[in-house]
């Protein structure tokens, strides 16, 4: 079993920018994917963005396109979302999960606990 574990969140201004990580411990990830949503109060949790081991593929949810990028360092087995021009909506729990499967529509069963952002207006 892989075992998500996010850091990185904090406070930050709007227009303000963040960096999570997701290191990510278990078995090999190479057909795995990884990745980030958010949720937050009083509403369901959305997906954000996602990047495969094997060849980097990415896709992003349109309200984070253009503002956000998630990477991946192989060596260290961690995956990174980059928030940058953050706005006051994007406040949420960040989840960093694993998925498998169709990349299409992986399916994520392993699930960190969470770090909060918080963007002030």
């Amino acid at each position: 079993q892989v075992l998500p574990v996010e850091t990185g969140g904090g406070l930050v201004q709007a227009g303000g920018s963040l960096r999570l990580s997701c290191a990510a411990s278990g078995r090999t990830l190479w057909n795995l994917f990884m990745g980030w949503f958010r949720q937050a109060p009083g509403k369901e949790r959305e997906f954000v963005a996602v990047v495969s081991w094997r060849g980097g593929l990415t896709r992003y949810a349109d309200s984070v396109k253009g503002r956000f990028t998630i990477s991946k360092d192989n060596a260290k087995n961690t995956v990174y979302l980059e928030m940058n021009n953050l706005k006051p909506e994007d406040t949420a729990v960040y989840c960093c999960a694993v998925g498998s499967g169709r990349w299409a529509a992986p399916d994520f069963g392993s699930w960190g606990q969470g770090t909060q952002v918080t963007v002030s207006s």
